[in-house]
């Protein structure tokens, strides 16, 4: 692979956006995010979205030109609709609306709806916590995922974000999918032209257990952990789409999330650490916790014990020194793309 610098890239993705018609403010912020993916090794949803986004602002999908509007707000609440914008514009928006109210009430809520793919959760968990908050994301997506004893797709692959406010590199950090992987990294697989994939990952359409690529593509993603990841699926479902008044299940299209307006509902919860204690307080009591988790000996075959996003703190230090590797595939698509909209680099 080809390593690339974050700023080279976050530039050609920007060019790229542009030249497809997004408002240069709005580019950059959604070239912004998806280079952070990278960065943290998140490679699911990072460039290779570019091309999917592409198409979705050519096909109509998405509108580049709204800025979303707020429905309604009540005390620390906030209802928001996209109005098919672009996501990661929605997902700031609601970010900094939940920072205000929570500086005014402690806690403040902002739940979207009719929004577009916002990336990865843990990008807007950490604008939370950046702002002194516990920040808690989750966004509801396409029926990719049968409910626990089902074999068709009723509901997303769900993500939960959960960022606290940190002095440093390696902090707590919860990204996850309700899924046993996000449909991203079986998009990416298929893109890259990986033929196969780990089993427990997905189901062919038969819903079957299956460990080639192109069924599963075609097919649905595993709950993680049976009927606990499809509790927490349908938790994420009701807190998004059901309490946001958006579209739910099967109404937010096909199992491929990019050929459809998405019409995806999102949840974002901002805590006010210093409503309970001085945030250096809470942080050095941190401090001791994440010590004492990985104090403990690590099980066989591993060599040391980690926490939740300290993988990817470790591999952002890395890329920003050595480069982000660009697969090759996706790397020839980019540049396509960079010709077909005049910003050739």
């Amino acid at each position: 692979m080809e390593r690339l610098a974050a700023e080279y890239l976050h530039r050609l993705a920007e060019s790229i956006l542009v030249g497809a018609g997004m408002p240069p403010p709005k580019a950059d912020l959604v070239a912004a995010s998806l280079v952070s993916a990278n960065l943290r090794g998140v490679d699911s949803h990072g460039l290779h979205l570019l091309p999917h986004y592409v198409n979705q602002l050519r096909a109509g999908n998405i509108d580049p030109a709204t800025d979303g509007r707020i429905v309604s707000t009540s005390g620390a609440c906030l209802l928001f609709d996209g109005c098919r914008g672009v996501g990661q514009w929605v997902a700031a928006t609601c970010c900094d609306h939940a920072i205000r109210l929570a500086q005014g009430h402690g806690v403040g809520l902002a739940v979207a709806r009719n929004s577009s793919h916002f990336g990865a959760a843990a990008y807007w968990g950490l604008r939370l916590s950046a702002a002194g908050m516990i920040g808690v994301v989750l966004c509801n997506a396409s029926p990719s995922v049968p409910p626990w004893q089902g074999r068709e797709g009723r509901i997303g692959t769900n993500p939960i974000c959960v960022s606290v406010p940190s002095t440093g590199p390696g902090a707590w950090l919860l990204d996850m999918a309700t899924t046993t992987v996000a449909m991203n990294r079986i998009l990416q697989a298929a893109a890259s032209g990986r033929p196969t994939i780990p089993l427990g990952w997905a189901l062919d359409a038969s819903g079957q257990p299956t460990t080639d690529t192109a069924a599963a593509r075609d097919g649905l993603l595993m709950p993680l952990g049976g009927y606990k990841g499809s509790g927490l699926g349908m938790m994420v479902e009701i807190l998004c789409g059901v309490l946001g008044g958006g579209a739910m299940s099967t109404a937010l299209g096909g199992v491929h999330l990019y050929d459809h307006p998405m019409h995806t509902s999102q949840f974002y919860l901002a805590i006010q650490v210093e409503r309970f204690l001085p945030l250096r307080e809470f942080q050095q009591r941190m401090e001791f916790l994440l010590p004492l988790v990985r104090s403990a000996l690590p099980a066989l075959g591993f060599g040391e014990v980690m926490v939740a996003g300290e993988p990817e703190a470790r591999t952002q230090c890395e890329r920003r020194r050595d480069g982000i590797p660009i697969e090759p595939v996706l790397l020839a698509r980019l540049r396509e793309l960079a010709r077909e909209t005049g910003t050739a680099r």
